[in-house]
């Protein structure tokens, strides 16, 4: 793997210790000779203390590409990581200064790795995301799912077996600091295995994953913390797991968002693996937060069946399989990357070659060789990936590079620019690439991601579109593609297997092939709307349709999208979108390319609106900034015909974007209307002093909710402390059982008073006065206690034999009347049985916790059977009983008590019907249906 290097010798010299020194002043050179490009006419000369940013203006590209020249004149690799590390030319020299001179870049041998063998995808019967994990581990535990690239020579790997333990051990962890099934855990994780072991590991403690994504510069730490505490305070995570680097800032989002009690690296969740909960198809396996182009971000809620159907169906539209590559450097945080790139590579069991998405920034080139060396067949990237291959790699020469065995390069996540995959196409022609393999694709967050998708093999199709008819009547009449005014609408193929797309105009009727109008969909990767938004969910549904926020039409079935409904820019009767006038101001010398936004205001209802273009510049000169403005009028009035209103040039980093590089022109709007527009950045310390000032008021009133809660859980058990000691005597010297439930039920009704739980008993009138069987549900250590206080006559406990191992435990419960059996040995437990159906024929009656255990986890679960058995063979009623409450007041694998309400509710008996299995089958079921009704708590059988 040759790459090609401009002969310059490098300025160094060498110590007796054969230590490589480079001279500074080579380096504040280069430096400066970029500066010069950037702003010509600029007297701004680097020093080594210079800070890249703030003194001066390098931006992240910029500063790629003054690494790009460093390497090349000196000869050497820069790691990525120099990207973010380095902040000055001191910084830089340092970094290089440990690097070799000549050393060749990672890869150079162009041997290619074997195909992946054949292995078979998960069955289509699989419900979630830990079933097709069981699966692979079942089939296949050793296969190789997943390939990192740590740093340019050193990779790193992931077996099926690996991640299912992995995230075991991730899971107990997050059990151990209160994370419960069906809360929410936010991932601020870098690209890597970390990941996906963080992303199962949530699954398996039955929490719900929400991908977010750390800070991308130091100069707007203020504006991205905000956007994220957003994002924390709505899905209310209690957890968030991040990364060394970011986790001193994110700590401050705890007192933005007051749900956040904990904020962790992976390295501190490693526990013994535990049994994952059960998962049904409807649970959530995902929240993707929308990258807020048009607005604030918003929770789209992705069930497993969701994410499951998208998968299958884009497998089945591009012919997926175990002996495709997948090759991604997409972050991880995004769709496209998250379940597009590695869970549908997890599922159809396609290893996935994965690298982060700073290596491609820094190197394109390393996307390109990874595809070569691993026999990459399936990507996908935004188009601004495609472009900047070409931008970057055009004028050099990869001697040795295959990329014949690429099938598959999608195109999606941003508008699709066709010049853009043509220049792709021919750039990379000489290395095997077939033009065939492009495809434009369509897809959005509340979709899973893919929506729609050309026939893989195909190439790109463009439709030209007569200009005057789109922008007048809306509607696409063909035109040749030499038409004067005729305008290019990318196809993005049909929709995917099991899913519809429509057109309707502003009253919902649908429209015609070719008529430009709403889109809308539907199909099973739909979400079913906004975590914890209701009033937002309400705009995304229209009727069994869901609105995707874009503007399309269809020909011949298939989709071509014109742009944003909120980017549509009404000006002189003509309706057009800002994207290709952006993207031809950008090309303009002095304009920082992609970094253009063009919009429309309105200064009062019902007048035309105005059309507003920004674009960010390093001019600073009047002349040159009057010039450049005059030629971005020329430009719109040739792409328009008309002229801009207002054209402002602001200084970099203006331009507000998301976290996928879409322009978020909402904000952009809002922010010209408040003139706050190319407003200078306060300093990254100074925002994150406003940060923490901005939640102080929440920490504080946190603080004293922890203090609170703490005294009220110390004045608890200093009330348990005094009550219990009494009770133990009052049933170690009264010698009846009634005297002995007697006072523990005034003990316990005096300890409820003294917590301030309120307690309300319904139905004792069915109490049983005659023998009986009582089954009530179990949900709490405390359960005991609040049938001691509810109940005014004795009952028996029926409790596990493993109490009988403490003295003093046993002595108590023997004393009560308490009845031991053993739940493993099962020849054990039918001998219990036959001696609790000779007792139950007494009083006082029997009582069974009939689901055996319990968990912090709400729901009831399954019904053992011997209370049944018991109740069956002496014809006895069944007596329900249920608790509700006591899961909150003291949650399995806490003992810091909570107030709360609680309650018992005593049911109607039930008589059994018979002496069969059938029939005690039937008592089973209507007892439980009757705790189901009243306990306040989902179903959780597994039946």
């Amino acid at each position: 793997m040759n790459f090609c290097f401009r002969p310059i010798a490098p300025a160094m010299t060498q110590d007796s210790g054969s230590e490589v020194r480079y001279e500074p002043a080579r380096l504040l050179s280069l430096v400066d000779s970029l500066l010069t490009e950037l702003r010509p006419g600029s007297s701004v000369r680097s020093g080594l203390d210079s800070q890249f940013e703030r003194d001066l203006g390098l931006d992240s590209l910029a500063r790629v590409e003054l690494l790009a020249r460093v390497e090349r004149d000196f000869q050497i690799r820069i790691p990525a990581e120099a990207l973010g590390t380095a902040t000055c030319p001191r910084d830089l020299l340092a970094e290089i200064q440990t690097l070799v001179p000549g050393a060749a870049p990672a890869g150079q041998d162009s041997a290619q790795l074997l195909a992946p063998e054949h292995a078979q995808g998960a069955q289509d019967t699989a419900l979630t995301l830990l079933e097709v994990l069981d699966w692979h581990v079942a089939r296949h535990p050793d296969r190789i799912h997943a390939t990192f690239y740590c740093d340019e020579n050193t990779t790193e790997t992931l077996s099926y077996a690996q991640l299912a333990e992995a995230g075991a051990r991730v899971a107990a962890a997050l059990q151990g600091k209160g994370v419960v099934p069906g809360q929410c855990v936010a991932l601020m994780l870098p690209s890597g295995l970390d990941f996906f072991r963080c992303f199962f590991g949530i699954l398996m403690c039955g929490a719900v994953p929400v991908p977010m994504y750390p800070p991308a510069r130091p100069a707007q730490v203020e504006d991205h913390l905000r956007r994220q505490a957003g994002i924390l305070r709505n899905c209310e995570a209690r957890v968030l797991v991040t990364f060394d680097a970011v986790r001193p800032i994110a700590g401050v989002l705890t007192g933005l968002a007051p749900d956040l009690c904990s904020v962790v690296v992976p390295a501190e969740l490693n526990d013994d693996p535990v049994r994952p909960p059960p998962l049904g198809a409807e649970d959530l396996a995902l929240i993707q937060y929308t990258s807020g182009s048009t607005g604030d971000p918003k929770g789209v809620m992705l069930s497993h069946a969701n994410l499951l159907a998208n998968i299958r169906a884009w497998g089945r539209a591009i012919g997926l399989g175990s002996t495709d590559v997948a090759v991604s450097w997409l972050p991880l945080y995004h769709d496209m990357g998250l379940i597009g790139a590695w869970l549908g590579s997890l599922y159809h069991a396609s290893p996935l070659v994965l690298m982060s998405p700073l290596d491609f920034l820094s190197h394109p080139e390393r996307w390109l060789w990874a595809v070569h060396r691993h026999r990459g067949t399936v990507t996908a990237a935004p188009n601004f990936a495609f472009d900047l291959c070409v931008k970057r790699l055009a004028d050099q020469t990869f001697e040795g590079m295959d990329l014949s065995s690429w099938r598959l390069a999608a195109n999606g996540a941003e508008p699709v620019n066709a010049d853009t995959l043509a220049r792709f196409a021919s750039c990379f022609a000489p290395y095997g690439l077939r033009p065939e393999i492009l495809a434009p694709v369509y897809g959005l967050a509340e979709c899973s991601v893919g929506l729609a998708v050309p026939p893989p093999g195909r190439g790109v199709r463009i439709d030209w579109a007569q200009g005057g008819s789109v922008m007048l009547n809306g509607r696409a009449e063909p035109a040749a593609s030499g038409d004067p005014g005729a305008m290019p609408f990318v196809c993005c193929g049909p929709p995917l297997p099991g899913h519809a797309l429509r057109v309707v105009d502003d009253k919902g009727a649908v429209l015609a092939e070719r008529c430009i109008g709403s889109l809308e969909f539907r199909g099973p990767s739909a979400t079913r709307g906004y975590y914890r938004n209701p009033a937002l969910t309400a705009t995304l549904m229209h009727d069994d349709w869901l609105i995707t926020g874009d503007y399309a039409y269809l020909a011949d079935g298939e989709l071509y999208i014109t742009g944003r409904q909120k980017d549509l820019i009404i000006r002189g009767g003509r309706n057009f979108y800002p994207y290709d006038m952006e993207y031809a101001i950008g090309g303009i010398a002095g304009v920082r390319k992609g970094c253009v936004a063009v919009f429309g205001v309105t200064d009062a209802p019902g007048t035309e609106e105005r059309l507003v273009v920004v674009a960010e510049t390093r001019e600073q000169g009047a002349a040159a900034r009057h010039e450049l403005a005059q030629h971005i009028v020329g430009v719109a009035v040739a792409q328009l015909g008309l002229p801009p209103d207002d054209v402002v040039l602001v200084p970099p980093h203006s331009v507000l974007k998301t976290s996928s590089g879409k322009i978020r022109r909402t904000e952009m709007r809002e922010a010209y209307l408040r003139g706050r527009l190319g407003v200078t950045t306060r300093a990254p310390w100074l925002q994150v002093v406003r940060l923490y000032a901005a939640g102080l008021s929440r920490r504080v009133r946190r603080s004293v909710g922890h203090l609170m809660r703490w005294l009220y859980g110390a004045w608890v058990w200093l009330c348990f402390g005094l009550i219990a000691p009494l009770a133990a005597l009052a049933i170690w010297v009264l010698p009846t059982l009634e005297a002995r439930w007697a006072v523990v039920h005034r003990l316990a009704r005096g300890f409820r008073v003294l917590t301030a739980c309120s307690l309300t008993v319904t139905g004792t009138e069915h109490l049983p006065t005659t023998p009986a069987v009582l089954v009530a549900n179990h949900a709490s250590y405390a359960d005991g206690l609040l049938l001691g206080a509810a109940l005014r006559r004795p009952v028996r406990f029926v409790a596990k034999a493993e109490f009988k191992e403490s003295w003093l435990m046993r002595s108590l419960f023997e004393r009560m009347g308490a009845c031991f059996v053993t739940r493993s040995d099962v020849r054990q437990g039918v001998e219990d049985t036959q001696v609790l159906s000779g007792l139950a024929r007494a009083m006082p009656p029997l009582l069974f916790f009939a689901e055996g255990t319990f968990s912090a986890r709400a729901g009831l679960m399954d019904f053992r059977l011997g209370a049944f058995q018991v109740a069956l063979q002496n014809a006895l009623p069944v007596v329900p009983l249920v608790i509700a409450g006591t899961r909150q007041v003291l949650p399995d694998g806490s003992w810091r008590p909570r107030r709360g309400p609680l309650s018992v509710t005593v049911c109607p008996p039930i008589l059994p019907a018979g002496e069969s299995w059938h029939d005690l089958l039937v008592l089973r079921d209507a007892a439980r249906a009757a705790v189901l009704q009243h306990c306040g708590e989902p179903d959780r059988a597994m039946r």
